[in-house]
């Protein structure tokens, strides 16, 4: 019996940029404050890539335009629940496949600190392949 090949085509989106109110302190979620978002799903795209067409695949315009209405919303402290949110929006659309989001604070409000911090969720873990 031989096992079928995982799934290796995947779709990615990257650099999101979203304006979102989120933040444990509340001057974050009063005034809001730019996020980078990236997502990917993993799927057989053969057929979309053999036919040129896009009803065979997954249009990720849908994804951006759901997570643009998400972020304009959404009201929340953690970046875990922020990108659990784009998780459950992500699986509306597409279904069960695996998935990823990264959503990243592109200012995080801590003294000495000027870089980013970024949160990494998965859902449907089972059929992401590795990442080395």
């Amino acid at each position: 019996m031989n096992a079928e090949p995982p799934v290796l085509d995947a779709i990615h989106v990257r650099g999101l940029r979203l304006w979102a109110h989120v933040g444990v302190l509340e001057a974050e979620r009063e005034l809001g404050q730019w996020f980078e978002l990236g997502f990917s799903l993993w799927a057989d795209l053969g057929a979309a890539g053999c036919r040129d067409d896009l009803s065979l695949s997954y249009d990720y315009a849908q994804a951006i335009a759901a997570l643009q209405t998400l972020a304009g919303a959404l009201r929340c402290l953690t970046l875990e629940h922020f990108a659990e949110r784009a998780l459950d929006e992500l699986e509306r659309l597409y279904g069960p496949l695996p998935l990823r989001v990264q959503v990243i604070k592109c200012r995080a409000p801590v003294s000495g600190f000027d870089g980013s911090v970024a949160v990494e969720r998965w859902r449907h873990a089972e059929g992401r392949p590795s990442l080395g």
